[in-house]
Parts: C-alpha cells; structure tokens; sequence
C-alpha cells in the first residue's frame, strides 16, 4: 500500500486530450486499477518456490472488489500445482485475518482433495476459520479482542462459554497440526530457512504464531471463567485437552524461535514452564497474555530506488498502454512565448528530448547497476547467515555431545557406585552366613541333648500311666455312691412338689387376671390422651393469637436467615484471618456456597409472604385477615410448621458451619443441614401454595425461589464434597518408619474397627428408621391427620428423606 501511494505521488500525469470524456476516464482509472490488482495477485500466487512478498500482498489488501480476485483466482490451476495452491492458501489467510470485515462473511471455501498433507492440513484450516468467524459474528478476522468483547461474544452465559472453549479447541488443533505438518516436511538438520524453498513453506506460519497466541490466551482466560461457575469435574475433559495443547503449542513456539528467518520477521514468545493451575482462582493474576511483535524493518535505499524505478516504468508502461503516447510528442507548447519562431521552437523540442533520452539511459544503467550490487549484497547476506545457521548447528551439536558425555560419564559413575555396593553387601552375607554356622552347632548340640531327656521322660510316663489306672477305678466306685444318694434325694424332692404346685397355679392365674385389667387401663388411657393430642390447635386458640402467631413465625424465621447469614460473614472473616493454604480456599468455598443458600432462603421466605397476603386478599372476602387464619386452622397450623422448621434448619447449618471451620465438626453434619433445609423449604413452599392460584405471579417467583434454593442446596453439597476430598488429600500415611510387625498389628485393629463400624451403621440405619417413624406419627397428630374435614383442605406436610 505504501509503495502504491508513493508511486501515485512520483508519476505526473501529462495533460490528456480534450475530446476524451469524464466517463471515458473514470473507466480508464478503473481498468487501471483492476489491471494492477490482477498483476498484483500474479505475481503473488505463482509457481516459483519463493515466499510470497509483502508488497504484492499488501497490494491485494488494498483493493475492496472480490470480483476481481476471485476472476483471477478461478484462472489459476491450483489443483495441479502444489506450490501454486500453497501460496493461494497464505494469500487467502492473509485476506480472512487482515481484509475488510465482510471478507469473513462473504468468502467462499474451496474443498477439494490434494496429496500433499501440508496443503490439506492448510486447506482444513481455511475451512474451520470462516466457520468459527460465522458461529461468533463479534469475532474479528485478526481475532484480536479485549476482555470486556471476549464476554460479550459469549453474552456472559456459561453454557456459551463451554461451547466457546471447544471451538477455540477446535481451531487450535488446525493450527498445530499445520505447524507439525510443515516442520515435519522440513529437513531441521540443514539451514532450511535461509533457502528460498523453505521460506515459501514457513512464510504462511507468520499468520498461524499470531492466531494461535491469541487463542492461548483466550481459552485460559475462559478455562478460569468456567472454573469459577462449574465443578471441577465437569470440565476433566477441557483441562486434559488444554494440558495436550499447552504442551505442542510451547515446543513449537520454542522450534519456531531458532529459525533464521522467524527472527527477521516477527518476535514470537515463550510460554510458562507449567500450565496454569485452573483449580486455583489466584493463579489468574499470575497469567501473562503472549504478544507476538512484528518489528517495523526499513528498506535499504538502493531497494528503495529500485522498487521506485520498477513501479515508475510500470506506471508509465500502463498509462501509455490506457491513454496512448500522444502526450508524449507533444508534451510542451512555447508557441505563445517571446515571439519565437517554429524553427527555434523545434530545435528546442529536440534538444530537450535528447537530454530526455540520456537521462533515461543514465538512469536505466544506475537502476541495472544498483539491482546488481544489491543482488550481490543480498547473496553475501544469505551465505553469511547460512554459515552463521550453521555454526550454530555446530554449536548445539557439540552442546548435545557434551550432555550425552556427561550423562554417561554420571551412568559410570552410578555403576561405580552399585559395584561398591553390592561388594560390601557380599561381605555382609559372608559374614552371615559364618555366624549361622556356629548357631547351627550351637542348636545341634542342643537338639541333642533334648532327644535324651525326651527318652527320660517316655519312662517316667510309663510310671504314671499306671498309675492313673488304679486312680480312675477308685474314681468310679465313688461316682456309683454319689449316683445313688442323688435318686434317693429326687424321690423326696418329687413328693415336695406336688404339694407346692396346686398353690402355684391358683397364684398364676389370679396375676394373669390382674395383668389383663392393667392393660386395658393403659389402652383407654392412650386413647383419651390421642383424642386431646388431635383436637386442632386453632381451637384452643383465639382468633387473634392464631393470626398474630403466623406473623411471629414467619417475623421469626427471616430474623434466623438474616441472623444466620450474618454468622457465617463474621465466620469467612475469621477464617481468612487466621487459616492459610488449603485450609482457607475450603473454608472460604464452603461459607461462600452456605451465605448463597442463606440468601436464597430470604428471597423464598419473603416470595412466601408475598403469596400468603395474596391467597389472604383473595379469600378472606368480608373478613378481617386474622378471622380468615382461625377459620383455615389447618392451613395456618402447616404455615408455622414449615416456618418453624426452616428457621430452625439455618441455625442448625450455621451451628454445623461454625464447628467444621473450627475443626470439631464433620463435613457429613454440613451436608445433612442442608439437605434438611431443601426438605423444610419443600415444606414451606407445598404448605404457601396449597390455596394459591396457579395463574398468580407470586406463585411463579415462589417456584423460582425454591428452584433457586435447591441449586444451592447442591452447591453447599458440592463444594463440601470438594473440600473434604481436597483435605483428605493432604493427609497421606506415612508406612516408611513402620516394622511388618506393626503393619500387621495396624491391619487386624483396622478389620476389627471395620466390623464395629459396620455394626454401628446398621444399628443407626435402624434407629434412623425408627425416628423417622416416630417424627411422621408426631408431625401427624400435630398436623390434624385423621381428624374432621374443614370447610377448606388443609394443606400436605411434605416429608423430605434423604439416604446417609
């Protein structure tokens, strides 16, 4: 574009005949320029293996028309000519990132087999760009954005963001595998990027480096942004294909780096060591955004000169060719000037178009001359740095020898090492072995002598064997004596027993009697007790105290949200203050999900009051509010059940929170209340629904509160279960200081703790049972299960069961 503009202002265009018209020239002008955009585009896109010059693209960038490219285009024999198609495909790149916005929306994609894997692998790329661009209309070809336009491409919607993220995916894996296509089509081994073959392959990476550092940039940015919305196990598979990613992208950053010919062109930049930890939120601050810098190069002069001289004479060539050389024989006019004659006017002319011509051969030969003196330069140039490429290879190569030398030379001496220490543990066991063998004799004699004292011992068993014999027979005489005084004993025992049983049965059954009534007496007392336990409770109260009761209840229970949400601000502070490291991004995490379910109970609470003075308005009629309450007792008494029961669920949550930061409690109790708290909502919200009308948009928002409700219930759940999986992590056994002895001892103290616990979970789970049973007789009764009917139903106690 710059040399274009320089020429317009070198080149003066001679005075043109008066018969041509305005329309006539606006055409001319028009064939110009289409003409130099078609030559343009040629010379760009040929078949000489040569990187494709800046100018000629720039060039094509200037110009708005597709027509004229696409007409030049569709001439080209692309799918015959590998070298053709390749350049097409870096102009066509340059065109989709740095062209007109519409070149994105209007372009059209080229699909057709090629046996070269570097043009398919390009040509799949230039297939996935438009598509991406088309999906994210905010995007620019460039793909250069600020934070603020990145989440307002996703319209701040997580769902938009996770689908986002895949794409980038997606067109990252074209861009890699462009660049391990391209570098694997390279000899690395010679200096391929000072030769002019292997710049017309590494040319069109220029436009990849720079789409790809952006993207890097974007999905960490978005990986973070997920990861502060969904759990850490949701997105598994974005972080693994992330980490495969970060690890291509850096060592073809690096490979990219130490070529020549990057280094002229474009800065390019190195990634971390490590990818970055999405698990932790902080490390946000410590990412760094990759710029890749295109240093601005300024020509020599004598190339200057000459790119001036070439569009001069081509200029001049297309104007004569447009608008004829009749300007140019009579390109003065001094007829009305002094009073000279024709004659003088001639010689004149023709001493001037002398000079002219001259001057032309003067500076043709100066254009001849600096060309060749700056092709020279440029072939000591390209030597010197392929000797420089070179001696670098060299260097890195003895720089590797010197590793492997150093490498084996540490093997040697770690073989060294094990020798040394397999001889000392030879004389170990020799000497081992030495001090067997005289326990062995020592044991031998010893064994000896056993077998002597055990002969000593068979005789004297002999002795006492017989001995034994005459033992045992006195033995048997006396069990004979002893058997027959007990018969005789029995026979006096019967006789004694007939006596005794006649009174024993007349006893029985006089306490069997007295036992009956007993029992009877016991069930009509159970009896009256139940009837005065299902007497409604609106019956023992006054109009007015039933009333003023639901608005005590329900005063009572937003004062325990608002109360308990201020608990657990003050317990986050504390925590912060003193716990550091795992310990607090737990600590934090789970009182931040609990202050969320907090601020979800308020809005039910207050959508439920709300509702309340709707299904009042609407069917008190005549009525005062408190006479409407008595007359619905039923329905008050579920009211301030279900109130009770949610104040109650928010201290017991925050009792249990207070207690696990502190370290005494259990993440189980905090998962318990809250799972308690969703049952007392479903409660409160079946109990202020029962009378609404399905239509009314109190009705709707109590639904939303409770929906709302049950996803924080969840993420107290979750983010519970994250901390305690995170903490038991960090609390690994240490078996190194440990004998097999007390390994074994420890194994048979955990079976034996393994079976008592599995005791006592059965034993709980049945005591759970029980409690249960009991809480649905007691929430029964005090609910009117059973009773009459009222003139208006009365609403369901929902109980909410939750497994252990």
């Amino acid at each position: 574009l710059d040399s274009a503009l320089s020429t317009m202002k070198v080149v003066v265009f001679p005075q043109r005949p008066a018969q041509i018209s305005s329309r006539h020239d606006e055409a001319d002008i028009v064939l110009f320029w289409k003409t130099k955009q078609s030559m343009s585009i040629n010379k760009a896109i040929n078949t000489q293996e040569i990187a494709v010059k800046e100018k000629h693209a720039r060039n094509i960038l200037f110009f708005k028309g597709a027509h004229t490219f696409w007409l030049a285009v569709n001439r080209l024999p692309l799918s015959s000519n590998a070298v053709l198609c390749w350049k097409f495909c870096h102009v066509f790149h340059k065109l989709l990132r740095d062209g007109h916005p519409n070149v994105s929306t209007y372009s059209r994609i080229i699909s057709y087999t090629s046996n070269s894997t570097s043009l398919s692998l390009s040509l799949n790329l230039l297939v996935n760009l438009p598509l991406l661009l088309s999906q994210n209309p905010r995007f620019p070809g460039n793909l250069q954005m600020s934070n603020s336009q990145l989440d307002e491409a996703g319209e701040n919607d997580v769902n938009n963001f996770f689908q986002l993220t895949v794409e980038m995916f997606d067109y990252l894996e074209c861009e890699l595998n462009l660049f391990l296509g391209v570098f694997s089509s390279l000899d690395m081994s010679r200096s391929v990027s000072v030769t002019a073959a292997g710049q017309c392959r590494l040319a069109p990476l220029i436009q990849v480096i720079l789409d790809s550092s952006h993207l890097y940039d974007y999905t960490v940015k978005l990986l973070f942004k997920l990861h502060s919305c969904l759990p850490a196990d949701t997105l598994q598979g974005h972080r693994d294909r992330f980490q495969e990613q970060f690890k291509k992208l850096k060592s073809l950053f690096y490979r990219s780096s130490n070529l020549q010919y990057f280094k002229r062109l474009i800065q390019i930049p190195q990634l971390p060591e490590n990818p970055p930890n999405f698990l932790r939120a902080s490390a946000l601050s410590e990412h760094i955004s990759p710029v890749v810098v295109i240093p601005v190069e300024s020509s020599s002069p004598e190339s200057e000169h000459v790119a001036e001289t070439e569009d001069l004479s081509t200029v001049d060539s297309k104007f004569d060719d447009l608008f004829g050389t009749s300007a140019a024989t009579d390109p003065f006019n001094f007829n009305s000037q002094n009073g000279m004659r024709k004659d003088e006017k001639d010689r004149l002319i023709e001493q001037l178009t002398a000079e002219l011509q001259a001057l032309k051969e003067e500076l043709e030969s100066f254009r001849l001359e600096s060309g060749r003196l700056c092709q020279a330069l440029r072939g000591r140039v390209n030597e010197l740095e392929a000797e420089l490429a070179e001696q670098t290879h060299l260097k890195q190569q003895a720089l590797g020898e010197s590793e492997f030398l150093r490498v084996e030379l540490d093997d040697l001496r770690r073989v060294k090492e094990d020798t040394e220490k397999e001889q000392r543990s030879l004389s170990e066991i020799e000497r081992k072995a030495q001090a067997n063998e005289q326990r062995y004799t020592k044991l031998k004699e010893k064994y000896t002598e056993l077998v002597q004292s055990h002969a000593d011992l068979l005789r004297k068993n002999a002795e006492v064997t017989r001995q034994m014999t005459v033992a045992r027979a006195a033995q048997d005489e006396v069990e004979n004596v002893k058997k027959e005084m007990q018969d005789r004993v029995k026979a006096a025992q019967d006789t004694a027993s007939q006596e005794v049983g006649h009174t024993h049965t007349h006893t029985h059954s006089l306490l069997c009697m007295l036992y009956k009534y007993e029992k009877e007496i016991d069930v009509v007392c159970c009896f009256v007790f139940s009837e005065q336990k299902l007497r409604p409770r609106g019956l023992e109260l006054q109009q007015g105290e039933l009333g003023d009761l639901v608005e005590q209840e329900m005063a009572a229970t937003s004062a325990a949200v608002e109360s308990a949400a201020a608990r657990i601000e003050e317990m986050l502070n504390k925590s912060r203050a003193v716990d550091t490291g795992i310990k607090m991004e737990v600590n934090e995490r789970i009182l931040a999900s609990c202050t969320d379910l907090m601020q979800a109970i308020k809005v039910l609470v207050l959508s439920s009051k709300d509702l309340q003075k709707d299904i009042v308005e609407s069917g008190r009629g005549a009525a005062s509010m408190k006479e409407f309450y008595a007359k619905n007792s039923r329905w008050t008494e579920g009211l301030i059940s279900a109130s009770k029961a949610v104040g109650w669920g928010a201290t017991m949550l925050v009792d249990a929170a207070d207690q696990m930061v502190q370290g005494k409690g259990k993440f189980e109790e905090l998962m318990v209340c809250s799972h308690e708290i969703a049952a007392s909502t479903a409660q409160l919200v079946a109990a202020s629904k029962v009378k609404a009308d399905k239509d009314s948009p109190n009705l709707s928002r109590l639904q939303q509160a409770s929906k709302g409700v049950t996803q924080a219930t969840a993420g107290v759940v979750a983010s519970t279960k994250s901390g305690k999986s995170q903490i038991e992590d960090t609390e690994t056994m240490d078996f190194s200081a440990m004998t097999l002895t007390q390994i074994k001892r420890q194994e048979m103290d955990a079976q034996v703790l393994v079976l008592e616990l599995e005791t006592r979970l059965q034993k709980e789970r049945e005591r759970l049972g029980e409690l249960r049973k009991k809480h649905y007789q007691l929430a029964g009764v005090a609910e009117g299960w059973g009773g009459e009917e009222e003139v208006s139903s009365s609403p369901p106690v929902i109980m909410v069961c939750f497994t252990v």
